[in-house]
């Protein structure tokens, strides 16, 4: 199952650099929301996938009984889906006002702050 986890988490990286190699913003940012799910996948892998009991302990003793899943990880992914999201909603924004404002999605077109260079000056 390991192996699997990895390959697909190898496809996301994939995916997700291609995306984030365009010049379209909004491709940059779906890119983004890809690396960070291939992120919380290795998380959630690194815990180990086995089909143990949830990390309940019993009534009187000190720690659980037996084999049980690792909890930390699944609460770092649960986080991180959360403050991902928020950063995706942020993001979304961010671009749909730089659209509204700029009327494009092309990143080397989005040079409103910086000055205009004319071809010709000093001999270049």
């Amino acid at each position: 199952m390991e192996i699997l986890i990895a390959i697909i988490v190898g496809v996301l990286v994939a995916a997700s650099v291609y995306l984030m190699l365009a010049r379209n913003v909004l491709r940059f940012l779906f890119g983004m929301v890809l690396i960070s799910n291939a992120a919380n996948l290795t998380i959630f892998a690194s815990g180990r996938l086995t089909p143990e009991a949830p990390p309940l302990i019993p009534d009187g003793a000190y720690a659980p009984v037996g084999e049980v899943a690792n909890a930390l990880p699944q609460a770092l992914v649960l986080t991180a889906i959360v403050i991902g999201f928020g950063l995706f909603a942020f993001a979304l924004t961010l671009v749909y006002r730089s659209y509204q404002g700029l009327g494009t999605l092309n990143s080397d077109e989005m040079r409103v702050a910086e000055p205009v260079v004319e071809r010709g000056e000093g001999g270049k």
